[in-house]
């Protein structure tokens, strides 16, 4: 991973980059090193698939972020320890499709080749449905013991009516005389050709005369599907669960694509999460932080007893091993990491204030090591000053 080039590097772009910037500069780039343009070049042809990597990456909120954040390392989590594969990873095949098939017809040539076996979008064979995301809001409570969560989503499937078709019963598609049925027009001639899909047939090159009324000739048509999702313990934000098959039906008999559910896991308001660990704060009467005694911990198993010694300082953190988030790949689990933090008490009467007023005079500066240590730091700042200044003289 570290021999890769920089994405932002790569397409030319800054930092600061907008979503359209992105892509003009990947089209740009698309353009130059194609290997329909550029036949036989392995320099072109590898420069291309790095591109195309690139625009994957920063085109897509969660993976930019991680790796704006990360670098390459970064995105691991995502793409698995072999680093990026064309065939398992490109989520934003449909989106780079377009991007490509606007330059060179029917879907970018070369670009379906490396996408991997089986996922060349055909105009008339059959055709993989694409790849679905879905992004998931859970709580924190879901991340640590599970749970199941039904969800719906539209998906595009073929119609009954026609059996994705697009033509009315009793009628057939007819021949598209503007193309002859290639699906593209090609122009210019020699060494450079460009091919763009025609604009009649929409590269089918086939047109529907009397449409079926079902779909309006669309030959598909948009449902909601309803799914029970297992969550599984340990998940995070970023973490990415494939459902293989859910996304949208495949078309003349092609393969449905996946469903990318992306989860987010809600801020907690008593717990804080890093990693498999697990942090919170919890406050102490003033009495038992100074005299010592027992207090109740939430842990994730239920209330723990902590016992804390006598004169312990607020701020200090207790570690309970084994209590914190369950690692998804079953490696135990991670930490409590507890922070105690004295309370002073409030709305005293006056009995109280008198019981405190008491204690208040037989404490001395020993009770306070703390405050004395502060104390003796100032008075040490100060006479460096007088130091100072009597040097300048």
């Amino acid at each position: 991973m570290a021999s890769k080039r920089d994405y932002y590097e790569l397409l030319g772009i800054g930092r600061e980059a907008s979503t359209d910037e992105i892509k003009k500069q990947f089209r740009k780039q698309a353009m130059q090193y194609h290997p329909d343009r550029n036949p036989d070049d392995k320099k072109a042809e590898e420069m291309f698939k790095q591109i195309s990597e690139a625009y994957e990456v920063l085109s897509d909120p969660d993976k930019k972020a991680q790796y704006d954040r990360f670098g390459h390392d970064g995105l691991r989590a995502s793409f698995g320890p072999g680093g990026f594969d064309f065939s398992r990873d490109f989520t934003h095949s449909a989106d780079l499709q377009d991007i490509l098939g606007s330059i060179f017809g029917e879907g970018g040539g070369f670009f379906d080749d490396f996408l991997g076996g089986g996922r060349r979008r055909s105009r008339t064979g059959p055709q993989q449905g694409a790849d679905l995301r879905f992004d998931l809001e859970i709580d924190l409570e879901e991340a640590v013991y599970g749970s199941k969560r039904e969800i719906t989503y539209p998906v595009g499937e073929e119609c009954g009516k026609c059996n994705g078709s697009g033509v009315a019963q009793g009628s057939h598609r007819e021949t598209c005389r503007q193309c002859g049925g290639r699906g593209a027009i090609i122009s210019g001639g020699g060494f450079f050709q460009v091919r763009q899909t025609c604009p009649i047939c929409g590269g089918a090159g086939t047109i529907v005369t009397q449409p079926c009324k079902e779909c309006q000739g669309n030959g598909r048509m948009k449902v909601q599907r309803r799914i029970v999702l297992k969550i599984m313990k340990g998940v995070e934000t970023g973490s990415r669960l494939r459902l293989s098959g859910k996304g949208d039906g495949g078309m003349r008999g092609g393969p449905p694509g996946d469903l990318y559910v992306v989860i987010q896991v809600r801020k907690h308001e008593l717990f804080e999460r890093r990693g498999d660990d697990l942090f919170c704060e919890t406050p102490v009467p003033f009495d038992i932080a100074a005299l010592g005694g027992d207090i109740e911990i939430p842990t994730v198993d239920g209330f723990a007893n902590l016992k804390l010694a006598a004169g312990t300082p607020t701020g200090k953190v207790f570690r309970l091993r084994g209590k914190g988030i369950p690692n998804i790949e079953g490696y135990g689990s991670g930490d409590l990491h507890v922070r105690v933090v004295a309370e002073v008490p409030d709305k005293l009467d006056s009995k109280q204030k008198k019981a405190m007023k008491d204690l208040s005079t037989v404490l001395n500066d020993s009770n306070y090591p703390a405050k004395a240590a502060f104390r003796t730091q100032a008075e040490s700042f100060y006479a460096r000053k007088e130091a100072l200044k009597k040097e300048a003289q």
